[in-house]
Order: C-alpha cells, then sequence, then structure tokens
C-alpha cells in the first residue's frame, strides 16, 4: 500500500476518534478536540491527492477509497451533529441518500464490462471541500459559544442551518451532475 492510500486509512482510522471526543460528554474539551481531529482528518484529504499527483501514486484502489473515506468522515460528524440537535435529520438525509447513491453508481461501474474506476469529479470536490469547510466552522462556533463562552447571544444555530442548507445544496447539485454524467453504467445494465 502506498503513502497516499495509508493516509486515506489514516483518515478513516480518526473517526472514530472524532466520534468519542464530540459525543462523550466526560472528554475534557471534547469539541475542541474533535475539531482538531476533524481538521488533521481534513487535511489528510487534501495531501493524498496531492501525493498521489505528485509521485505518480495513483491507484484503483485510492479511486475508491479517497471517496469512501470522505463519506466515512463526513456522515459520522453529521450524524453527530443531528444527534447534538446542530443540523436538521432532513438534510443529513439528503447528503447520505446522495453518498449511497454515488457509491452504488461506483459499485455498478466498477463491475460494468468497461471495469470503470471512478474518481470523484470537481463539483463532488466542491462539495466536500464545502462540507469539511463547514463542519468546522460549526464546531468552531460551538466550541466558542458552549465551551468557552465568547459568543454568548450571539444566534449560533441559524448561521449552522445556513451552512447545512449550502452544504445540502451543493451535495444535491454534485449527486444529480454525478448521475447525468454516469448515465451510460445505467443504460449498459437495461441492456
Amino acid at each position: 500500500m502506498n503513502l497516499a492510500n495509508k493516509l486515506t486509512l489514516f483518515r478513516v482510522i480518526l473517526v472514530p476518534f472524532f466520534i468519542a471526543a464530540l459525543m462523550i460528554p466526560v472528554v475534557p474539551f471534547g469539541s475542541l478536540i474533535a475539531l482538531i481531529v476533524f481538521a488533521l482528518a481534513s487535511i489528510t484529504d487534501m495531501l493524498d491527492g496531492k501525493v498521489a499527483r505528485k509521485y505518480n501514486m495513483i491507484t484503483d484502489l485510492g479511486k475508491f477509497l479517497d471517496p469512501l473515506a470522505d463519506k466515512v468522515l463526513v456522515a459520522a460528524a453529521l450524524i453527530c451533529f443531528t444527534e447534538l440537535g446542530w443540523a436538521p435529520a432532513w438534510a443529513v438525509w439528503l447528503i447520505m441518500a446522495r453518498e449511497f447513491m454515488v457509491s452504488g453508481v461506483r459499485l455498478a461501474a466498477a463491475n460494468s464490462k468497461q471495469k470503470l474506476v471512478i474518481a470523484a469529479n470537481i463539483w463532488g470536490k466542491l462539495k466536500t471541500a464545502s462540507t469539511m469547510v463547514a463542519i468546522c466552522l460549526i464546531l468552531i462556533m460551538h466550541i466558542l459559544t458552549d465551551d468557552i463562552g465568547v459568543l454568548i447571544g450571539m444566534p449560533v444555530q441559524p448561521i449552522t442551518d445556513v451552512l447545512i442548507y449550502i452544504c445540502t445544496f451543493l451535495t444535491v447539485v454534485s449527486g444529480i451532475i454525478y448521475l447525468y454524467d454516469y448515465r451510460s453504467v445505467f443504460k449498459e445494465e437495461e441492456k
């Protein structure tokens, strides 16, 4: 396994630590630890791609694992946010539905006659990057209001809602574009 794929795997390994820090109430500074872990995991998302391109380490495994690792990380954060009352369940459901749909298309493409391995497109990358930034911003706002108390009186939830709505919109748009771009996979299955 090359370095780029190890970075991707490391991102997945960080997920349980993120969840534990955010969801276990007795963890001191849990939200801050969760932010640091999430930010570190997000950085590995940038690094694995740069390493793979720079050192010619692009593999089919990496094309499959990288978006999967992103999905696991983002899904963990959004499910935790729903549990904490920070994100509406319907938005998280839409985001998760898109992720399952895209994974299904990737699986169908890999099992097609052409054995396609589909890498993330620019819309998927934009969706992932904006979602990771939004998650970090939401964590920062809650750290500043709940843990430190600096933003007392500031309406954090409306800002959180707007960030989640933007992520949901980009997720739905990228999913529609993805389905359109790879509609040939479904046409092949009909034959």
